[in-house]
């Protein structure tokens, strides 16, 4: 039984994983909205199951979907291309959040005519993705038609000979894949759900709601410790403890109190939200310049919290909310509870605004859940300590504890400002602050965190210390544990626990560690065959050719192995320094075969004399050197998705089935072997 599920098993794998995807379908129409004035309307119509990008992407992240229209002396653009039903939600390819569109997009661009037109054209280059498989960029021209020069088109389902339409056909055959399961039989388990209508309104997923939200809600508890806000709990619980005629009343004052704080703050991030608007805080999230602008505000915020000025609101708002906090009734708690945020906004505001920075990448409606997340932590204890007024003789008393919890906070400020800095130069390949420079600036501030808990640095605000307390001590332990642990960073260690944070490994000074420089010599490189390189940083002799890599695999009588992968491609990087860093892979592709890597997203030009029409799409150019392997892959393997291995012959048969994304280092190892035996016979 157990061999027929293996063969079973093995049938689904292979069935699914060498297969054309063609998830999306466009259809254009063109809708008069004024005199001389239209929509060019593009549909995206999508597969169940699979996303397309926004036109607004993060930095790192995939290719956005992008318009472009051939205007002229006929017809201006008006504004930018619309977009609408764009979520937001936590990406697991690119670990980030990024706007998609589930099962349908609309896209709308205003255009102004100077005279009657028949048609105008464009195209759209644009990636989608689904739980196995992202999609690389794929281009399809576009055709709006203008019956009578003012009429609306309507689409209809035929090859876009009729009035307005235009359908992608096998729009996908060109693109690299981005795997995120393991084999074929994953993918068909974890194909993606399609949101709802609620999910697509809010904006936003439901992971990164609830990621946003717990950041919130810690951020308000740690801001619940500053000087600015925990001495105020003893003293607001007692105020309505004592004037409130009986416990009852006193506990629901408390309550209403704790809902005006949630109130307030959430009126904060719907202004936010509203200013800006849902999708445009994760473009300004994306740009260069905002990243720079985020950088300067955390180091703003940072200073603060370390004593080198205190943030305070003109000294008049806090009078006249004090008068109406006098007032009785609902009114006057709602003014007691806007005067805690106008008064403890020295300490909160740092918070609050890295906060709305932080939800300004996810985009959405998540600043109005953060300012949520944040106020119901503030809130809590407010309402719980007026219920339990007991509880008020277990909190401890406060001291210079609190202005050391503040200049923790402007550590972990100064450490997360460096992130948005390292982003502005990932987005524009500086190269000025790369791996190791990011490594060092945080070892710099943690190290430096530690010898602050440790009483050796004293900032202006702290009072003298006699001997350091357990909690203090143990903080300053983790911190200094951390600060060794990144060191080795600044010689090439990955550093998984935060690999999130710095650079890339590629993004570096020196690949291949500092000191170290590639294992071949120059004479080796020069002996190179022609179209061959060394692959960095394991220095496998890799071709980019097809032609040339079975060439010279015929010369040297050994297999061939067709890498198809793309420089997007997350889960390549996965297999590349993940599974053939291992001695016993390494020593096969060094070795024993012929290593061919084809990117199927290589945006060069093909020299003119190797520009052909598509074979799939009867009628469009292959115009780069990797719409050329995309199709390639396509024709051949009947698959278009990334990373895709072939171990072929001499004669361009397949020695073994071919595999795609193989993390399970033992698995993809005895399939070479498998490959490798084959060859032999």
């Amino acid at each position: 039984m157990r061999k027929i599920l293996t063969l079973l098993f093995s049938f689904i794998f292979v069935t699914l994983s060498a297969q054309v995807y063609d998830p999306v379908k466009w259809e254009t129409k063109v809708e008069k909205v004024g005199d001389n004035e239209f929509y060019l309307i593009s549909t995206a119509t999508i597969q169940k199951g699979w996303k397309l990008y926004s036109q607004s992407i993060p930095p790192n992240g995939p290719v956005p979907t992008t318009f472009e229209y051939k205007s002229g002396s006929d017809f201006q653009l008006v504004g930018k291309t619309e977009e609408e039903g764009t979520v937001v939600k936590h990406d697991a390819v690119f670990d980030m959040e990024i706007g998609f569109f589930y099962e349908k997009a609309v896209f709308k661009q205003r255009v102004k005519t100077t005279k009657k037109l028949t048609t105008a054209t464009g195209s759209v280059e644009f990636m989608v993705c689904d739980d196995a498989n992202c999609l690389p960029p794929d281009t399809v021209d576009l055709e709006f038609v203008f019956p009578n020069g003012d009429a609306t088109t309507t689409p209809t389902e035929n090859s876009g000979q009729q009035a307005g339409l235009v359908t992608s056909e096998e729009n996908t055959q060109m693109q690299s894949a981005i795997p995120t399961s393991t084999d074929g039989l994953e993918s068909a388990k974890k194909v993606e759900k399609k949101a709802d209508k609620s999910d697509a309104n809010q904006g936003v997923g439901n992971k990164g709601l609830w990621s946003i939200f717990i950041i919130s809600f810690l951020s308000g508890f740690a801001a619940l410790l500053t000087p600015c806000v925990f001495p105020m709990i003893p003293m607001t619980v007692s105020y309505f403890t004592k004037q409130s005629k009986s416990k009852a009343k006193g506990i629901k004052n408390a309550i209403i109190y704790g809902i005006s704080i949630i109130v307030i703050y959430v009126l904060l991030g719907v202004v936010v939200t509203g200013i800006f608007g849902a999708d445009a805080l994760n473009a300004l999230a994306s740009s260069v310049l905002f990243n720079i602008v985020f950088f300067v505000i955390l180091i703003f915020f940072a200073a603060s919290f370390l004593g080198a000025f205190e943030l305070t609101l003109p000294s008049s708002w806090s009078t006249k909310i004090d008068a109406q906090a006098d007032r009785s009734g609902f009114v006057g708690i709602f003014f007691m509870a806007l005067a805690l945020a106008v008064v403890s906004f020295s300490c909160t505001g740092p918070i609050v605004g890295t906060l709305l920075v932080e939800a300004a990448q996810k985009g959405g409606i998540a600043p109005i859940i953060g300012m949520f997340g944040f106020s119901l932590a503030i809130a809590l204890p407010f309402a719980l300590f007026a219920a339990f007024p007991g509880w008020l003789n277990s909190l401890p008393k406060s001291g210079g504890w609190l202005n050391t919890v503040k200049v923790v906070l402007g550590f972990l400020e100064l450490a997360l400002a460096f992130k948005f800095l390292s982003n502005a130069d990932l987005a524009v390949t500086g190269h000025w602050f790369e791996r190791e420079m990011f490594i060092a600036v945080w070892v710099a501030v943690f190290g430096t965190l530690a010898f602050y808990l440790f009483g050796k640095i004293r900032l202006p605000h702290d009072s003298p210390i006699e001997k350091i307390s357990v909690g203090r001590l143990s903080l300053g332990l983790l911190s200094l544990t951390f600060t060794i642990y990144m060191i080795p960073g600044l010689w090439g260690a990955p550093l998984n626990l935060i690999s999130a944070f710095p650079p890339p490994q590629h993004y570096s000074e020196s690949p291949y560690g500092v000191g170290y420089k590639k294992g071949v010599t120059s004479t080796q490189e020069a002996t190179l065959p022609e179209g061959a390189h060394f692959f960095a940083p394991h220095d496998i002799i890799t071709f980019d050719d097809y032609d040339k890599g079975l060439a010279y695999a015929k010369k040297v009588n050994k297999p061939v192995l067709i890498d198809f992968t793309g420089k997007t491609c997350v889960n390549c990087r996965k297999m590349e320094e993940n599974v053939w860093t291992e001695p016993h892979v390494l020593e096969i592709l060094k070795n024993e075969v012929v290593l061919v890597s084809l990117y199927v997203d290589d945006k060069r030009l093909l020299p003119e004399s190797e520009v052909v029409e598509s074979q799939i799409k009867p009628g469009k150019k292959l115009k780069y050197i990797g719409q050329k392997w995309s199709e390639f892959q396509t024709v051949r393997y009947k698959a278009n998705s990334q990373p895709f291995y072939v171990l072929m012959n001499h004669d361009e048969t397949n020695l073994v089935e071919p595999v795609g994304y193989t993390p399970d280092t033992e698995e993809y190892y005895n399939w070479l072997k498998s490959g490798l035996e084959a060859f032999k016979k």
